[in-house]
């Protein structure tokens, strides 16, 4: 039987594209706010959810947009964005054409299996070249329509407003071939898409309502976490009494800050929730959250990071170990959402070579007064690139120095003589450079370096000398601890 109380909802749309592609200020343009301003270097570092409306056959229609950053340390978050979705934007500038996270964006969406249309942005500026970019988007395997494919398309320029009524509609007209739907009659669904900690709201998260309603008031389950929606408030901060479908939302309430991905859902009452919340813990077993050190590695960096929101921290920690190196290992030892303080320290204090992180947070004074007084290093950011350079110079100047090692001379054994406690007489003949008195030597058997010792004393035709030249003979007392054999080489290095 039909369900009736099935209606139309708006779609759920995720904008997704190469860092400076121009993302943010289309989405700017969308919303008449300037959200790129005050977004750190003119990157977007968080996952955000708008609403906005558009005239669409002479209707007023709502459509929910989905900001994803567009660095590579984001590529977790872009995924889910996509996931999230309904339908997904490409964007693509057209003074620059495909590049290597665009194609890594594609592949979130056909992963995610989400239709979509492609932005061809900066059209208003010199060096755009609109064909260009659809010859790009075609190499990609990505053919528009009206170029051998199917996929529509819009060029749009985010600071003068040209094309975006035309990408608008045919999101609107994408929508409407979906035939997306909610039941209203339903408890409320939804999935995290940021979170973060508010000084004085407490744990705070962005969710976007993907079916149902969800009230204040209501008891909910996000992953394991049983909370009551204290208080909603729509994208633009102000208090409302419910959400329905496809509408962001900003929640509290939560005893703990919930996972960037993690899928709400209202429950009838408190009992029924932590039943279900018991049997989520119960199928997901305990599953080990240890870092994964490399012992063998000559350094070790304890790192505690710091972030303001869940998301930015999330892809902060995968990016950690991309800056590792055959010799550095980097040991995440402490993270969280939240300002830098005192007790951040003291999770490393006494390490080697620690490091604290902050990305889009502070320090407050205990905490940097503690790190001040042991000597660890404190590096604060809000631009994700600028953590990484960072990062990478602090691994190089903690690496051990390659030593180049040099042979200088090499002599042959020919014959043992007497051997003391840690002392041996030889006879030997100088193949390679010149072999000196009280020069340390490295003892080489059949290609292996076998033991060391000392020259400490050196005679040729039976007199004492300071060095003996290369195809000359010479008798020498070692000082070493390996009993030298006949046919042993001597080898005086050095080092650089």
């Amino acid at each position: 039987m039909e369900n009736n109380s099935k209606t139309e909802r708006p779609p759920v749309v995720v904008v997704l594209g190469h860092v400076d592609h121009g993302k943010s200020t289309l989405l700017d343009y969308i919303r008449k706010t300037n959200v790129v301003e005050s977004e750190a270097g003119g990157i977007t570092q968080h996952t955000a959810a708008y609403e906005v409306t558009h005239e669409y056959e002479g209707e007023s229609k709502r459509i929910t947009f989905i900001d994803t950053p567009g660095h590579a340390a984001f590529g977790k978050m872009r995924e889910r964005g996509a996931a999230v979705a309904d339908i997904a934007i490409l964007v693509v500038a057209a003074d620059d054409g495909v590049k290597p996270q665009t194609l890594e964006v594609l592949d979130a969406i056909k992963k995610a299996n989400v239709p979509f249309v492609v932005a061809i942005t900066k059209i208003d500026k010199s060096g755009a070249n609109i064909e260009r970019a659809k010859q790009s988007l075609a190499e990609a395997e990505v053919y528009l329509e009206g170029y051998g494919g199917t996929v529509s398309f819009a060029a749009v320029s985010g600071k003068t407003g040209e094309g975006i009524p035309t990408l608008l509609s045919l999101i609107l007209l994408l929508a409407s071939l979906t035939e997306l739907t909610t039941d209203n009659s339903a408890a409320g669904e939804g999935v995290v898409v940021e979170s973060h900690r508010d000084p004085k709201k407490g744990s705070l998260a962005t969710l976007v309502i993907k079916n149902g309603v969800l009230k204040k008031g209501d008891v909910v389950l996000v992953d394991t976490d049983v909370s009551v929606a204290r208080t909603l408030h729509n994208w633009e901060g102000k208090a409302i009494e419910s959400a329905i479908a496809s509408t962001p939302v900003i929640l509290s309430g939560f005893t703990e800050l919930p996972a960037v991905g993690a899928h709400l859902a209202v429950f009838a009452d408190k009992r029924s929730a932590e039943d279900a919340a018991e049997i989520a813990r119960s199928s997901r077993g305990s599953s080990a959250k240890a870092t994964n050190l490399e012992e063998s590695k000559e350094i070790i960096v304890p790192i505690v990071i710091k972030a303001d929101s869940a998301g930015t921290l999330e892809a902060l920690m995968a990016e950690l170990s991309k800056h590792a190196t055959e010799k550095v290992a980097i040991k995440l030892v402490s993270s969280g959402v939240g300002e830098i303080s005192e007790t951040d320290i003291k999770f490393i204090l006494g390490s080697d070579k620690p490091v604290v992180l902050g990305f889009g947070v502070s320090a407050d004074r205990h905490a940097t007064d503690l790190a001040l007084k042991n000597g660890i290093a404190i590096g604060l950011f809000d631009i994700i690139y600028k953590l990484t350079e960072w990062l990478d110079e602090y691994v190089q100047s903690v690496s051990p120095k390659e030593e180049s090692v040099t042979v200088t001379a090499l002599a042959k054994v020919l014959k043992t003589f007497s051997k003391t406690r840690d002392k041996q007489v030889i006879g030997g003949i100088v193949i390679e450079g010149k072999l000196e008195k009280s020069k340390k030597v490295r003892i080489k058997r059949a290609d292996e370096i076998v033991g060391d010792g000392k020259i400490a004393n050196l005679q040729k035709m039976r007199n004492d000398a300071d060095s003996v030249s290369e195809g000359e003979q010479f008798g020498a007392v070692i000082e070493s601890k390996l009993a030298i054999a006949e046919g042993d080489i001597l080898e005086i290095t050095t080092k650089s």
